[in-house]
């Protein structure tokens, strides 16, 4: 435990906030600090075949123990953190045997982590946690991912007993913006499948996730001074409003869950004579996926006839796919991680991830990809937390599909 933790707080004490406006890879400078930190420590822990790119692409290789021909294997995590908070200065609090009661994060500015609102902090009532305090988020999504494959990589090395394959490593950039798999080198990187190690609570197993697009709608209007405007002014955001409630309102992430998808905008910005509506559009069913993207550009197409004028413009761009299509083909990657929870008496929880994930570009790149819990929770905010326990847990995860790997394929 003690050697999680402090491999951890090293990861989350360096700011590798990533930035979506830019284009560059590394999204941000500040990135190369934590990545050039994983490339020594890979070194020093004897890993094998350690190389960074000039995109800061970490990869590295565990050769196998065995005489045998087993499956390479891969396991993947990204070292950057959310720009929806900020990452710089990260002061984070441990709280050894949790009482299950409120967890003042930061007294000063009143701000409480309490389980009358985060019910899941009542699963770790005992166990140690990992906060922040109040004015930064944590980094746990996904530096707990990077502290569980190094601790596991480090631990196998150290107990040859344990046989395995080839297992491959890597570590990837601007993963919260969307391009984490972008430049990612699946024919480099060697192994047969993978999985991220980017999930939640102890337990999640996950190989579907949304279909995703964005969509950018603009809104023209007309200006001329207000005490002249009679028949003449035409205000951009009264118009972007009639978008706006044109779409279901009960269909927006606050009133969906499971595999219900969802209209989100997220960014707004507007002027007499120029509104920006910008929107995520996402769903687990391909078919209704396509049928949202399609109930926007009518939407479009109806308020342009309404007005008969070409008010209205919209640019829809698909960002990624449900990875069920390319994991099932090949289930048995997620039955061998299953088994390993099981074998270690995790009960897995196998349930469709609500948002993205690198795993499901790299499925479609051709490396199937499942998800597994890295054991944060609140990611994206002050409110962030980790049980260790939970990153111990991982690492027990990892090790055991290497092991059980290893023994399916016994002759």
């Amino acid at each position: 435990m003690k050697k999680i933790i402090e491999r951890f707080i090293s990861y989350i004490k360096i700011d590798t906030e990533s930035d979506p406006n830019s284009t560059t890879t590394p999204s941000t400078a500040k990135q190369w600090v934590l990545a050039h930190k994983l490339v020594d420590e890979l070194n020093a822990i004897g890993m094998s075949n350690v190389s960074i790119d000039d995109n800061a692409y970490i990869m590295a290789t565990l050769p196998s123990n065995v005489d045998y021909e087993v499956p390479t294997i891969g396991f993947i995590s990204h070292f950057d953190t959310s720009p929806d908070f900020t990452g710089a200065n990260v002061n984070p609090q441990i709280v050894e045997n949790y009482d299950g009661k409120d967890i003042i994060l930061n007294r000063g500015l009143d701000i409480v982590l309490s389980p009358d609102y985060f019910e899941d902090l009542l699963q770790y009532k005992g166990q140690t946690l990992i906060t922040t305090d109040g004015t930064t988020l944590l980094g746990a999504d996904d530096k707990a991912g990077i502290t569980e494959i190094v601790t596991a990589m480090e631990y196998l090395i150290k107990h040859p007993e344990i046989k395995h394959g080839t297992i491959k490593v890597g570590f990837t950039p601007d993963e919260e913006i969307g391009r984490g798999a972008h430049k990612f080198n699946v024919q480099k990187f060697g192994a047969d499948w993978a999985y991220t190690m980017d999930g939640s609570q102890v337990g999640e197993l996950e190989f579907e996730n949304f279909n995703a697009a964005s969509a950018v709608i603009t809104v023209k209007g007309k200006i001329v001074h207000p005490g002249y405007a009679k028949g003449k002014l035409v205000n951009s955001m009264y118009y972007a409003a009639e978008f706006i409630n044109a779409l279901p309102p009960l269909e927006t992430p606050e009133h969906t869950e499971g595999y219900e998808g969802f209209f989100h905008l997220h960014d707004m910005e507007g002027k007499v004579e120029k509104t920006i509506l910008k929107y995520i559009i996402r769903d687990h069913d391909k078919d209704k996926f396509e049928a949202r993207k399609a109930l926007m550009e009518k939407v479009v197409f109806d308020l342009n006839t309404k007005f008969e004028a070409e008010v209205f413009d919209i640019e829809i761009k698909d960002q990624y796919f449900n990875m069920k299509e390319k994991v099932e083909p090949v289930m048995h990657i997620v039955d061998i991680a299953e088994d390993a929870m099981k074998a270690i008496d995790i009960t897995p929880i196998i349930k469709p991830i609500r948002g993205g994930t690198d795993g499901s570009q790299l499925s479609y790149m051709g490396l199937p990809c499942p998800n597994i819990f890295a054991g944060g929770h609140n990611f994206h905010g002050r409110y962030e937390y980790v049980p260790v326990e939970s990153m111990e847990k991982a690492v027990e995860v990892i090790c055991k599909i290497a092991e059980l790997t290893a023994e399916k394929h016994k002759n």
